[in-house]
């Protein structure tokens, strides 16, 4: 089969690879229908975080079961599944709290952006949908597996809902599918924080009612502004750097929820001006399987449209391309079509 291999910073090809197979019993391997870039795999496409050894790239993942390991009982051969980026059983203490993204067994998904891939724990990972979805459904259902169950889980944790007013700090595909995941779940206003004219545009028709385009303090002054001077009650970080996470703290009025789940570098919190400002914290990786099931039903029924994120379209082959076009703005998302 052939799949995607980043080899130093900036270097990622499109190269023959041993098929994936099932190595024990709770495996699935299925073959992709649709796979695609994360903002995250733009870290060590940047030289952010280290390369080391050549290895495969991709969490993000929808396709056909292929074969399936011995104890595997919850999806069969055929069936069109939706995955998270973190595997889990589904039944440790961890995620019967609701967090599968940290259960016991987790294992992060890193081999997607290719033909065919190896989920583990595939009975508490994949989530069979009702059955053949459409082809326009595919990238709405491929969202689901990482960019709307995090912008999800961000507006969750961030306790978005009725009455609330939601501040979204970052305007990739995490932040516009929390400005979505918001007025899914009731908020009356939603702050999107962007300064590009077209995911301003994608931002209004997700939800947003108010566009602020400055950043740092002059963008929490002007939230400020918004909110009669205290500051959003729920407010989505979905970037990672020191910055984007103050600017969510400093949005926030106090007793506010941040909903955090830009993958941090850099992040250092300072104890002293966190004591005082009275906002809650709460994020990490997105337990996605959480969410899944409610996300795919949304979806089927046609309620949602998060694919819309997908604004460029590609071969899996030409994968090169659909890094660059991330990494210079040229897209917010892109979508590879095996």
């Amino acid at each position: 089969m052939y799949g995607t291999v980043i080899h130093a910073p900036g270097d990622v090809r499109f190269e023959e690879r041993p098929d994936a197979a099932l190595t024990a019993p709770t495996d699935a391997v299925i073959r992709l229908a649709a796979t695609c870039v994360c903002g995250s795999d733009l870290w060590p496409y940047r030289g952010i975080e280290p390369v080391g050894e050549p290895h495969p790239m991709g969490h993000e993942y929808v396709g056909v079961v292929e074969q399936i390991g011995a104890d595997v009982r919850n999806v069969k051969v055929g069936d069109f599944v939706v995955g998270s980026f973190a595997t889990s059983d589904n039944t440790c203490e961890i995620c019967r709290a609701g967090y599968q993204s940290h259960c016991v067994h987790r294992e992060f998904m890193g081999t997607a952006q290719a033909e065919l891939t190896r989920v583990p724990n595939a009975d508490g990972t994949l989530v069979a949908t009702p059955g053949t979805p459409d082809a326009d459904l595919i990238p709405h259902l491929l969202a689901a597996s990482d960019v709307l169950g995090t912008g999800w889980f961000a507006a969750d944790a961030a306790q978005a809902g009725p009455g609330k007013t939601v501040a979204v700090v970052g305007d990739g595909a995490v932040g516009l599918l929390g400005v979505l995941s918001a007025k899914q779940m009731g908020a009356e206003r939603i702050i999107a924080m962007s300064r590009h004219a077209d995911r301003q545009k994608l931002a209004i028709e997700f939800g947003a009612t108010d566009i602020v385009t400055e950043r740092g303090e002059e963008g929490v002054d002007r939230v400020k502004e918004l909110t009669g001077g205290l500051g959003a009650h729920s407010t989505i970080e979905a970037v990672g750097t020191q910055e984007s996470m103050m600017q969510a703290i400093h949005s926030t009025r106090a007793g506010g929820h941040v909903g955090y789940v830009g993958v941090a570098h850099g992040v250092a919190l300072p104890g002293g001006e966190l004591f005082f400002s009275g906002v809650h914290l709460h994020g990490g990786p997105a337990p996605v399987r959480r969410y899944l099931p409610d996300l795919i039903d949304l979806i089927w029924r046609r309620e949602i449209e998060p694919g819309k994120v997908f604004d460029l379209t590609l071969p899996l082959a030409d994968v090169a391309e659909a890094y660059k076009a991330m990494d210079e703005r040229r897209a917010i998302k892109v979508l590879l079509q095996p």
